[in-house]
């Protein structure tokens, strides 16, 4: 599966050559791709509640003058942000123990200088996929908590043991209301959370 169209690779290297090298290799294989001289700048693109759109992920130097790949890194996972924006740390042999470290939390993977071209956009790929694959959860977790805010106070209380697989009737004499009431309000959970069955929305609810 090829990554989205819209999909983009976000280039942070204080080298030019090495960016324009990225670019240019990411244009012949379809990519788009936006450039950024330091850490500084790319984190300043990061406003308050920043949340990615689209795939993406990030070609990071390891070092670079001010402030470092590692300490942008060390933001992104407090933002929360690395997982749907999955980075790949860009690193000297000095460096790979450290960008292994980096990968144990949470970073995507490290390329070695000099990479090949063919591994290192494979990865690329691999981490745009990653991405929208996260995005997409996001969304459908966002989307499930707004069906469940639409939910009522006795609606909830029917929906959690409708999850469970009790019988409307052991609904309603734990709830002390009647069965016709119980299947009431089952309608309108599955009307409200969009699911045909209690086995549905106990999947539903497990993404939680």
């Amino acid at each position: 599966m090829q990554p989205a169209s819209d999909a983009t690779v976000f280039i942070v290297d204080d080298d030019a050559g090495v960016r324009e090298a990225l670019a240019w290799l990411l244009r012949s294989r379809r990519l788009l791709s936006t450039s950024f001289a330091s850490a500084e700048e790319f984190a300043a693109t990061l406003v308050p509640g920043f949340v990615p759109e689209q795939p993406c992920c990030l070609l990071l130097d390891v070092r670079m003058p001010g402030m470092s790949g590692l300490a942008l890194f060390e933001q992104l996972v407090q933002r929360g942000l690395a997982q749907a924006m999955p980075v790949i740390f860009l690193t000297g042999h000095a460096d790979v123990p450290t960008a292994v470290d980096m990968v144990k939390r949470g970073a995507f993977d490290f390329c070695e200088k000099p990479f090949s071209d063919n591994a290192l956009v494979d990865r690329i790929e691999e981490a745009l996929r990653r991405s929208a694959e996260v995005l997409a959860a996001q969304r459908a977790r966002t989307l499930l908590q707004g069906r469940l805010a639409e939910l009522t106070e006795r609606e909830r209380d029917v929906m959690r043991l409708v999850a469970k697989g009790l019988p409307n009737k052991l609904i309603a004499d734990q709830l002390a209301i009647s069965v016709r009431t119980v299947e009431v309000h089952r309608a309108r959970v599955f009307d409200k959370m969009e699911v045909k069955s209690a086995v549905e929305l106990a999947n539903l609810l497990r993404d939680l």
